[in-house]
């Protein structure tokens, strides 16, 4: 099966991965839409409506969560309330890579599950997009470039695993360290 490449983190770490990919990733843009569905007006639309779409470029990301729910906060504005009353999954990040063609125009790679974030046979991520699904609205931060991952646990193995947000590094530095963890696993 042939999907976006996508890693799945475990739903108990979604906020603190949150906070960590806040805390050292500058986030360029967030966009939320709802999922699709009826709306107010009782017609039925398939396409998500958009309900935030903010640059955030010289701003800063942020949010809270209590008893109430997640807020989202840009420069300390709330712009989106979740009361966390459906929340299915956890958080999955998606690398955009894009392969060169003659063209010069590129092709997007598009991988199946069980990939490895640090195959070095692949282009180096140009995006990053943190992504879940919450109160039926998809919300996605993007970020330039890679925002590295580590290996957790498996979900399903041996090809599905949860990661988690590992802090910037040098990438080579990163594939060392995630090789030596994947021989302590399997060991």
């Amino acid at each position: 099966m042939i999907v976006m490449e996508q890693y799945w983190m475990p739903k108990e770490l979604d906020f603190e991965n949150l906070r960590f990919c806040l805390d050292n990733y500058s986030a360029k843009r967030i966009q939320i839409r709802d999922c699709g569905g009826v709306r107010e007006d009782g017609k039925y639309h398939a396409q998500g409506m958009e309900k935030v779409n903010a640059n955030l470029e010289s701003r800063t990301l942020d949010f809270k969560k209590n008893k109430s729910g997640l807020y989202i906060l840009v420069d300390s504005d709330e712009i989106f309330h979740f009361p966390l009353k459906d929340y299915q999954k956890g958080f999955s990040l998606e690398y955009e890579r894009i392969e060169p063609t003659e063209d010069c125009v590129g092709r997007r790679v598009m991988l199946s599950y069980g990939t490895d974030p640090y195959d070095p046979n692949l282009p180096e991520p140009r995006r990053s997009f943190l992504r879940t699904i919450l109160d039926r609205h998809l919300m996605e931060i993007f970020f330039d470039g890679r925002v590295n991952l580590k290996f957790h646990s498996w979900w399903v193995k041996p090809h599905l695993k949860y990661w988690i947000i590992d802090k910037p590094h040098n990438i080579q530095e990163t594939i060392l360290r995630q090789q030596e963890e994947y021989r302590e696993e399997d060991s």
